[in-house]
C-alpha cells in the first residue's frame, strides 16, 4: 500500500524534498511523513489523520515522528486557532533554513570557482596559494562577484596584475558605497578630472579624498 500511497491521495512531491531526503538518508517513513507534513493543509499531529492520509502505523508514525523532531527537520509551534485556542502546529521552518543555507554555500563555492578561473585566465598564470585566500577573504567580506570582476577587469585595462591594486579599488569602491558596476560607472563619471574611459582610465592607488 505504501507504493502506491502518493498516487491514491494525490500528494505533490517537490523535487528539494526528494534531493535533501537521499542526502541526509531519511527512511521511507521519515520521508512520507515529511510530505505529508509539507502538503497537508492542517498541519497539527493528529496519528489517525495522518494514518489514513499515508497508510502507516502508529508506531511507524510516531518513531519517524520523532526522528524527524531529533534531526530538528521539523518543529511544533503553539498557535490559536479561529475561535482563539491554542493548538499545536507542525512546521518545516528548520528543514527550509537548512535547505537554504545549503543552497547558499553551494552558489558561493561555484562563485569562488568561477572567480578563481577568471583571475587566472586574465594574469595568464596559475595563482597562488596567497593568491587564492585573498581573493576568497573578499567574497567573505561580502564583495559580489560583479565588484571583483570588476576590479579585475580595471586593474588588467590599467596593465596591472596585482592584488594589492585591485584590493584598493574594491576598498574605494566599498567606501563610496559601490554595490554594482552601474554605480561604479555612473560615480565615476561625475568626477570632473575623468573625462575619457572614466571606468578604466584611473589610477586607484593615487585616489585623494574630496
Amino acid at each position: 500500500m505504501k507504493s502506491n500511497f502518493l498516487i491514491e491521495k494525490h500528494f505533490s512531491v517537490a523535487t528539494h524534498l526528494i534531493k535533501k531526503a537521499i542526502q541526509i538518508k531519511l527512511s521511507l517513513e521519515e520521508f512520507i511523513l515529511l510530505i505529508y507534513f509539507e502538503d497537508a493543509l492542517d498541519k497539527t499531529f493528529q496519528v489517525e489523520r495522518i494514518k489514513e492520509a499515508t497508510n502507516l502505523t502508529e508506531e511507524q508514525i510516531l518513531i519517524a515522528f520523532n526522528s524527524l523532531m531529533k534531526q530538528r527537520l521539523i518543529e511544533m509551534k503553539t498557535e490559536k486557532d479561529m475561535d482563539g485556542r491554542l493548538i499545536e502546529m507542525i512546521q518545516l521552518d528548520p528543514f527550509y533554513e537548512d535547505l537554504l543555507e545549503e543552497t547558499k554555500k553551494m552558489e558561493q563555492e561555484h562563485t569562488k570557482i568561477d572567480i578563481y578561473a577568471s583571475f587566472e585566465t586574465e594574469f595568464g598564470r596559475p595563482i597562488s596559494s596567497m593568491e587564492y585566500e585573498i581573493i576568497g577573504a573578499w567574497i567573505e567580506k561580502g564583495f559580489t562577484e560583479e565588484l571583483i570582476l570588476g576590479a579585475l577587469r580595471e586593474a588588467v585595462y590599467n596593465g596591472v596584475t596585482n592584488l594589492r591594486y585591485i584590493d584598493k579599488i574594491l576598498y574605494e569602491w566599498q567606501k563610496k558605497g559601490y554595490k554594482t558596476m552601474k554605480e561604479v560607472k555612473s560615480g565615476l563619471m561625475k568626477r570632473e578630472e575623468v573625462k575619457v574611459n572614466p571606468l578604466f582610465d584611473y589610477n586607484w592607488l593615487d585616489e585623494n579624498e574630496e
